[in-house]
């Protein structure tokens, strides 16, 4: 498996990060050649299973995910929330950690993933890859811009 890590501190409240990381369809617009399906009712929870489908029409992938554990940040309390990856071809799972940080909020995404058919050895090229494309995607959804700034 192919584990990587992306950080931000951002100007956030934890509260206002984890609502933009939680909405998963927008991780679709985020994810070039993505969309996501929300596939259970109500407010995301342990529980919720939704599918990122990844290509260019007939061409492309499902990565179905379910929320294993919904912890919302609380006050002083930090926020963590962990996806399971049943796909056929992509297995592993996801954490999003949210915590307050002065001026704002610490995120934390920690990917774990296998490919099927993908030998080990292209492990750290796929880590490389999932830093790039998550922090990209992190970057947007916190509204964080990559060259320094806000």
């Amino acid at each position: 498996m192919s584990r990587f890590r992306v950080a931000r501190t951002v100007p956030l409240a934890p509260a206002e990060a984890w609502r933009r990381l939680t909405d998963w369809p927008a991780h679709g617009r985020q994810v070039p050649l993505t969309r996501t399906t929300v596939l259970t009712s109500g407010p995301s929870r342990a529980g919720t299973r939704f599918t990122a489908r990844t290509g260019l029409g007939p061409l492309g992938f499902d990565d179905p995910m379910e929320v294993v554990r919904w912890e919302p940040p609380h006050a002083d309390r930090p926020g963590l929330c962990r996806l399971e990856k049943y796909g056929r071809l992509v297995r592993g799972w996801a954490e999003i950690e949210v915590a307050p940080e002065a001026g704002g909020t610490r995120v934390v995404w920690t990917e774990d993933l296998a490919v099927r058919g993908l030998p080990r050895v292209f492990d750290g090229v796929l880590a490389r890859a999932g830093r790039v494309v998550f922090g990209r995607a992190l970057d947007a959804l916190l509204g964080v811009d990559p060259e320094g700034g806000r």
